[in-house]
């Protein structure tokens, strides 16, 4: 591997630490023990540090080193992380990731730019950890009292021996090895301590750069051996460690053993589940028994390195005779390319194309073992499709757990209290539509803390808790995905909508609208409410362009809301913008594709004459003819027509057709921009004789025939007796 792969490899690294690290530090404010996630903010902090030092990123190490140092402080218990010293890492965050991206565009030194937006940054760190005090501050004088040297861990002693040899870099490193000194004492109490000079030169030989002392502790605590090894993860490599158990865990380890469960377990892996030996330590015994011709034992190279003492390697392996050796099996991944998987997506596409004109072919020929076969083709050839598809599916809660830190930020903006509940992070849907449905929803979160949730003084005026609430859900539904932005703020007002709208000319003053219909005006280009301009909306710029996208996408986006409860903003999107099971119907000669997914039923038609519904077991189905509604010209067969039940977002509707021709594997094939303004259609897909059959858009069909019915209800029109329009 060359200098610039590995560059690359060191950039990737650091922008997901820099993600972890801000999902850590959003987490803290819900989480009661904090210890383990502020070990994972410091450790991405240091990776990054060190792996900079590494490609001599002089001005990204300097910044992230003070970063460090306040972690450090965190993680010992010398300071409380509060809001606003999270507030002031989120944006330490923003800053190491503006060094990073700096550093991909080839600026690998400080710039006037990036040092002046660092400078503030730097004030308020330093104002955090103050006037740093001498080395022997960072361990209580009662603690570290000893004056000769600790021999080690002697029959009579129940505290662990630590011993410390910092190799010389580590001060390069901007490790510090009093600091691993200090954190050790919040595990427990330092009974003894000494220091060992033995590999300090005379001083016109010391560089002031290298480190040259080694430490002997014995430490009182009851954390266990691998906590213990843990406060060295940071050096690990660059520092000779040696950890000896008190004799009384040393019985305890043995027991553990003993009472294992009857499974397979190698030596090292029984003896690291009890607890008696670490995974560092061994791993480092492995790699010395893979060097060594012959092959040495591993429990004695443990006992040599003085990792676990004779007697415990002993149980380990009495206990390993007991029971029989087997290797677990591994599960494994493999990245592919997004590129190399939409090229899969295609040729499975046109394998189903292939496979529909084969089929065709077969069933002409009326040849049993053709037909059979073809049959069984048709299967694989879908079993292929599903897996093809499963493939490019990814979970959701990627996109939603960026909004942690747009809540948290926007909040402390506009002075409110703003909670975000996630829900259904789980559900999967297509890589794509995942891709291009995080801006639109990034919009609508915005909109709903700003104009949405009232301020704390107005919601406990209201009688509502003083945090507000944003929820985020995502679910399947009949072949679509349903995702949820809603919120405890003080709902749209119906009249000002509905007032700005005749205002400006988009509906009539003397035409009845219901509320979704009111609701629905918002996304108009250009509208707005908003009584004063923010920097985060109230320009009319932004709704329209959400409901663009996500009509670009095939979804839909609706409203619901109450005065003074809250609003809820519903988006309904395809799982897939490539395959489907479709169902293929005909009018005249004309063949057309509805989703499978949304159709409920398929009944003859059956309607009064003029009536655009019919009677469906008691409920009122309005339909649409899509002989009218696409200008057929063939007249009506005579054997009767048939009409597909569709269902959609809580509703039905019906289409009245000629033929039902029956399922069919549906390959989406998007339509020119030349019929962008087209209804009612949602694309195109290539039928085995090699003709085009349409795709019905089942939303705008459902939609324009309830409308239609209510607007046929309100004028008047009478249903059939026994039936409510």
């Amino acid at each position: 591997m060359n200098l610039d792969q590995a560059l690359q490899i060191f950039i990737a690294e650091c922008r997901e630490l820099l993600e972890d690290m801000e999902s850590s530090l959003l987490a803290l404010e819900q989480t009661e023990d904090k210890t383990e996630l502020i070990n994972s903010i410091f450790r991405a902090a240091h990776t990054i540090k060190g792996s900079s030092g590494l490609f001599s990123l002089d001005h990204v190490v300097a910044f992230t080193h003070v970063v460090e140092n306040v972690l450090d402080k965190v993680r010992a218990g010398t300071l409380i992380i509060g809001d606003d010293m999270v507030a002031t890492l989120l944006l330490c965050c923003d800053h190491i990731k503006s060094l990073i991206d700096g550093v991909a565009a080839g600026q690998t030194e400080a710039d006037e730019a990036s040092t002046e937006a660092g400078a503030p940054l730097l004030v308020q760190l330093h104002a955090v950890l103050g006037t740093p005090g001498g080395g022997a501050a960072l361990v209580a004088k009662e603690d570290v009292d000893a004056t000769q040297r600790i021999a080690g861990n002697d029959g009579g002693s129940d505290h662990w021996h630590i011993s410390m040899q910092f190799g010389p870099e580590v001060l390069r490193m901007g490790m510090d090895p009093l600091s691993f000194i200090r954190y050790l004492a919040t595990l427990g109490r330092i009974v003894d301590i000494l220091t060992i000079p033995d590999k300090l030169p005379v001083a016109h030989d010391m560089e002031p750069e290298l480190c040259y002392l080694a430490y002997e502790l014995s430490l009182d605590t009851q954390a266990d051996k691998a906590a213990i090894e843990r406060a060295f993860e940071f050096v690990q490599g660059d520092v000779r460690l040696r950890i000896l158990p008190p004799n009384s865990r040393i019985e305890d380890y043995i027991r553990l053993i003993k009472e294992s469960p009857e499974i397979t377990e190698r030596v090292g892996e029984m003896m690291v589940r009890c607890g008696a030996l670490t995974r560092q330590e061994l791993d480092t015994a492995l790699d010395t028994q893979a060097d060594t011709i012959p092959t040495r034992q591993l429990g004695s190279i443990l006992v040599e390195q003085r990792s676990v003492p004779a007697a415990v390697v002993d149980a380990a392996l009495t206990k390993q005779k007991q029971v029989k050796e087997v290797q677990a099996q591994e599960s494994r991944s493999v990245r592919v390319d997004a590129d190399k998987l939409d090229q899969l997506i295609n040729l499975v596409g046109e394998l189903i194309i292939a496979g529909a004109s084969v089929n065709m072919i077969a069933h002409r020929a009326k040849v049993a073992e053709l037909q059979e076969a073809t049959s069984k083709l048709s299967m694989l050839v879908e079993d292929v499709r599903d897996s093809a598809l499963q493939l490019r599916m990814v979970k959701i809660g990627a996109t939603f757990s960026r909004f942690q830190r747009v809540v948290h930020d926007v909040s402390r903006d506009l002075g409110k209290d703003v909670a975000l509940i996630v829900d259904g992070e789980e559900t999967e849907l297509d890589k794509t539509v995942v891709e291009k449905i995080g801006d639109p929803l990034m919009h609508l979160v915005r909109n709903s803390m700003d104009h949405g949730i009232e301020s704390a003084e107005l919601r406990i005026a209201r009688g509502k808790p003083a945090r507000g609430t944003l929820k985020l859900n995502a679910f399947h539904d009949s072949g679509a995905i349903v995702i949820t932005v809603q919120d405890d703020g003080g709902g749209l007002k119906r009249e000002r909508i509905l007032a700005k709208a005749i205002e400006r000319g988009l509906v009539d003053a003397s035409h009845h609208l219901s509320d979704s219909e009111v609701y629905a005006l918002i996304f108009e280009p250009g509208f707005s409410t908003a009584e004063k301009v923010t920097n985060l909306s109230g320009r009319g710029v932004g709704l329209d362009v959400v409901k663009r996208n996500i009509t670009a996408l095939r979804g839909t986006v609706s409203l619901a809301s109450e005065e003074g409860v809250g609003t809820t903003v519903t988006v309904r999107l395809p799982l897939t913008l490539a395959i489907i099971d479709g169902f293929l119907v005909e009018v005249g000669k004309q063949v057309f594709a509805i989703p499978l997914d949304m159709i409920e039923e398929c009944v003859a038609y059956t309607a009064e004459p003029d009536h655009d519904y019919t009677n469906l077991r008691g409920q009122v189905l309005p339909f649409i003819r899509l002989r009218e509604l696409f200008s057929v010209k063939a007249p009506p067969p005579l054997k009767g027509e048939n009409i597909v039940v569709l269902k959609y977002a809580g509703q039905k509707a019906g289409l009245v057709v000629d033929t039902l021709l029956g399922e069919f594997q549906t390959v989406i094939k998007p339509l020119g921009q030349m019929f962008n303004q087209v209804t009612c259609i949602s694309g195109s897909t290539i039928l085995g004789s090699g003709d085009v059959a349409l795709i019905l858009d089942v939303p705008q069909l459902v939609r324009r025939s309830v409308n239609s019915q209510a607007k046929s209800a309100s004028s008047g029109s009478r249903a059939p007796e026994g039936q409510t329009p």
